[in-house]
């Protein structure tokens, strides 16, 4: 993983834990590849929609609706991945503060 990745990858759990409230986790505790649903982080379908518009205002794309949009939500990696995909990674999109 290059420093550019490292970053972004950053960027995205700060958006979790600060967007979705995630008291007493630190963005050491959430592993790139673990599911963000279910039995990984816990999140539900609520924590779906913030997150989605989250990334949206932080990062400045459209999330994809449905299952592309369920991919997207996978993990850390793959949203990351979107992003990078979407060519938002460089993005320097006002973050949340």
């Amino acid at each position: 993983m290059n420093a550019g990745e490292s970053g972004l990858k950053s960027r995205i759990k700060r958006a979790l834990i600060e967007e979705l409230d995630l008291r007493g986790k630190s963005e050491q505790d959430i592993d790139d590849a673990a599911p963000l649903f279910g039995e990984g982080l816990g999140l539900d379908s609520l924590d779906a929609l913030q997150l989605a518009m989250a990334i949206e205002e932080r990062f400045g794309v459209a999330v994809p609706e449905g299952e592309a949009g369920r991919a997207v939500f996978a993990s850390v990696d793959a949203i990351a991945e979107f992003l990078v995909q979407s060519g938002a990674a460089g993005s320097n999109a006002p973050e949340a503060g």
